[in-house]
């Protein structure tokens, strides 16, 4: 999950007051994907399996993704 700026290849999405940029393909292989936000940070839940570098960590605003 990044900031990005929606392109041609390029799903857009709204709710709960956010935008979400999503590649189509990748929303094609993911299925139906939930995110969950919180102060602490969010996580994203979909049916595709994530290949290695994959961590199952966490991230959140201002810092990186953790393990």
């Amino acid at each position: 999950m990044a900031l990005d700026e929606p392109k041609d290849t390029d799903d857009l999405f709204d709710a709960g007051g956010y935008q979400f940029v999503v590649d189509k393909d990748l929303a094609l292989q993911a299925g139906l994907m939930k995110v969950d936000m919180t102060y602490m940070g969010f996580t994203v839940q979909s049916s595709l399996e994530l290949g290695a570098g994959g961590c199952g960590g966490s991230c959140s605003s201002g810092s990186s993704c953790s393990c």
